[in-house]
């Protein structure tokens, strides 16, 4: 059913359950706001949206006022709202001169100066002046945790921080105290607040209140030269800008993606920015003598072409790290073709995925989006908390809505909501399919590295894709089949079937000795032995460069254009925002030196060109910024390699969420939030004992 209204002299129709603020917009009227906020639940407490209608006695607040909850007219006439009259000017005149009583006005040394709310709806909506001459009040700054700094006489107690923390962090530790000239907003337990995506909370706040403690007083947002890109520090690609002045990244913040991360970032994603900066490679290095000695690059070339022309092609492989971009493990795999080498793997965790089964057999098939429609969710070694924190983030919402179940097969973890915990080990799975629970719509499995990266890794994802298949979690216009990625990099390493061939050597067999040249490109997450003469090509000096014998010094995430695929199948590019470091080049540009230097020159010379390679292989990489489904066959095939699995626990890979890769390594700020998280940890488990 829908409304008539009549806005501004303009007729609009508009359905039922519109607030009568989204109405005035759609007939093109400019409502400010400052607690109302689209994905938070309605407040209505800041005034500022007001606007005048007619019959009503009073200004109504736009943002709480649904379109038809509006009394008609006895004449049935549509009613008549008003959004630039006297009445509504003189109420948020009003409303602005009332907010800024007690505001301290200092915007030449405020952080949000240049972005702030208040700012710009004061020149837009107030009065030039104020007739205010008593006191301002003054409140004590709070500790709100090591990301977020406080100016609380700012605050203009629009909740939009509270509503924030309880209805997506999923934390419940801040609110609103105190009544009149007396409320303050503070944490209740006057502590600091340890979660993964706390600061959020600083983009929602409309004025300076909540700022960002790592960059304070850094830059004015004017200096700053804005670049659209994706994030790497987990798989799921959300989207990001990146701000730099200079050669150097000042700060990364989210951009708004509805189908990936809405417009929420994890606190990794947003400060690890001075990880990038720090232990970084800028030049190359050749082991002499036992000891790592800077070179130049013909040397350090020179070195590689000279190891890998003579050693059989049996005994060399090559890994690809969790960073590393689509572009260089093309390249890469087409560098060990031209060798003859079978010996690749691109899943340096060791999961227990083969892409030749189909692309569904590991792709999160529900899609993020499909998280909102999913009703039945069983997750399988897998903390989405700390694995993907926005991801959980969409999960958590979807399972505080009524008729929704989780279950966990795990060791059990916080994850901010109730779920049934089946068992620990995967004969939970045997039981699961004796004792079926009742079918639901749209059932999900949610499948993580936890119980991919095992020896018994191929057993597990085959008996879950014989469960998927009984309890109806593939089914025409629904796939509930999907696995949670870690690593930025992983899917589309499957993708470019960046595997090993036929009797060739995975990650650890790799790893472990049986190779006589191995080629490291990024991959830090995973322990070499000796042995193995060790090229390593990334980006900071981390465990894969302290075991190299030969260093090529990479780009970060930030320094390049590189293609990444996320955990649910869809291709992304970053954007170079600032230039690699020193003599550091970007991974792509490396290896065809290299292939010329080997003899065996790669057929592209320009970024254009390898894409152009990298499309015709594989043409989904081409497809950027959508998702296709993939066949659901790959399930049925999986299903059929079900085999025996170990009574071990299911654990999740992920123990520190703030030390996942060598950029967040680097982190001072990383490195403080894991010693704060770690020492809350230790008093958690004391007061337990």
């Amino acid at each position: 059913m829908s409304r008539k209204l009549i806005v501004d002299g303009k007729d609009i129709e508009v359905e039922d359950g519109t607030t009568l603020m989204h109405a005035c917009e759609a007939a093109g009227a400019e409502i400010p706001r400052f607690c109302y906020h689209e994905r938070l639940s309605i407040a209505g407490n800041c005034r500022m949206c007001l606007v005048e209608v007619e019959g009503s006695p009073k200004p109504i607040a736009s943002c709480a006022m649904l379109v038809n909850d509006l009394p008609p007219n006895r004449d049935g006439s549509p009613k008549k709202v008003f959004t630039t009259s006297k009445v509504a000017r003189k109420a948020r005149e009003g409303v602005m001169e009332f907010l800024l009583l007690n505001h301290p006005l200092d915007c030449p040394i405020c952080d949000q100066g240049g972005e702030c709310d208040l700012q710009d709806q004061a020149m837009a909506f107030g009065l030039g002046g104020s007739r205010y001459e008593e006191n301002k009040r003054a409140v004590e700054d709070k500790y709100v945790g090591p990301l977020i700094k406080t100016v609380m006489t700012r605050c203009i107690h629009c909740t939009r921080c509270v509503r924030y923390m309880t209805e997506i962090a999923g934390v419940e530790e801040l609110g609103l105290i105190g009544r009149g000239e007396d409320a303050e907003i503070t944490t209740y337990l006057e502590k600091g607040i340890l979660t993964e995506m706390s600061a959020n909370a600083v983009d929602l706040c409309p004025v300076g209140a909540l700022t960002h403690r790592p960059w304070a007083h850094n830059a004015r947002p004017w200096e700053l030269k804005k670049t659209e890109s994706i994030d790497v520090m987990d798989a799921l690609g959300s989207a990001v800008r990146v701000d730099t002045r200079g050669r150097e990244v000042m700060r990364i913040l989210p951009r708004n993606n509805d189908a990936v991360n809405e417009e929420w970032i994890s606190d990794k994603t947003r400060h690890v920015v001075d990880g990038l900066k720090t232990q970084r490679l800028d030049r190359p290095y050749v082991r002499r003598n036992g000891r790592l000695v800077a070179a130049t690059w013909a040397e350090a070339l020179d070195a590689v072409a000279q190891r890998l022309k003579s050693a059989n092609p049996a005994r060399i492989g090559a890994i690809a790290g969790d960073l590393a971009g689509a572009e260089e493990m093309f390249a890469l795999r087409e560098l060990m073709a031209g060798l003859g080498v079978v010996n690749l793997d691109c899943r340096q965790a060791g999961e227990a995925i083969d892409p030749a089964a189909g692309r569904a057999g590991y792709l999160f098939n529900a899609t993020v989006e499909g998280i909102d429609q999913a009703d039945a969710i069983l997750i399988v070694g897998s903390n989405p908390r700390l694995e993907n924190p926005v991801l959980h983030s969409r999960l958590r919402r979807r399972v505080r809505q009524p008729g929704v179940s989780v279950a966990l097969i795990g060791e059990p973890v916080d994850l901010g909501f109730q779920y049934v915990h089946l068992g620990t080990d995967p004969s939970a799975i045997t039981r699961l399919l004796q004792a079926p629970p009742a079918k639901a719509e749209r059932p999900m499995i949610l499948v993580g590295t936890g119980a991919l990266a095992r020896l018994d890794g191929a057993a597990i994802l085959g008996t879950l894709a014989k469960a998927a298949r009984q309890l109806g979690v593939v089914k025409d216009g629904w796939n509930g089949f999907s696995l949670l990625h870690t690593a930025a990099a992983r899917v589309a390493g499957l993708d470019l079937g960046f595997v090993p061939g036929a009797n060739g050597l995975g990650a650890r067999e790799m790893a472990a000795g049986g190779v006589d040249v191995l080629f490291n490109l990024g991959a830090d997450e995973i322990d070499i032995a000796d042995g193995p003469f060790v090229i390593y090509q990334g980006s900071h000096g981390d465990r894969g460069a302290h075991r190299a014998d030969v260093i090529l010094p990479g780009a970060a995430y930030t320094e390049k254009s590189a293609t990444f695929v996320n955990t649910e199948g869809r291709a992304q590019q970053t954007v170079r925002a600032v230039f690699p470091p020193g003599e550091a080049r970007e991974d792509w540009t490396i290896l065809r030196a290299l292939s010329a230097e080997i003899g065996q020159p790669l057929p592209f010379d320009t970024l254009e060109q390898l894409r152009a390679k990298m499309y015709t292989a594989v043409p989904g990489l081409a497809a950027l910024n959508s998702v296709s489904p993939a066949d659901p066959r790959a399930i049925e095939t999986l299903a059929s390699r079900a085999g025996v699995m170990r009574d071990e626990p299911l654990r999740s890979p992920i123990k520190d969420f703030y030390m996942t890769n060598p950029i967040a390594r680097a982190s001072q700020v990383m490195a403080e939030l894991s010693a704060l998280r770690q020492q809350a940890s230790s008093k958690t488990l004391s007061a337990a004992e």
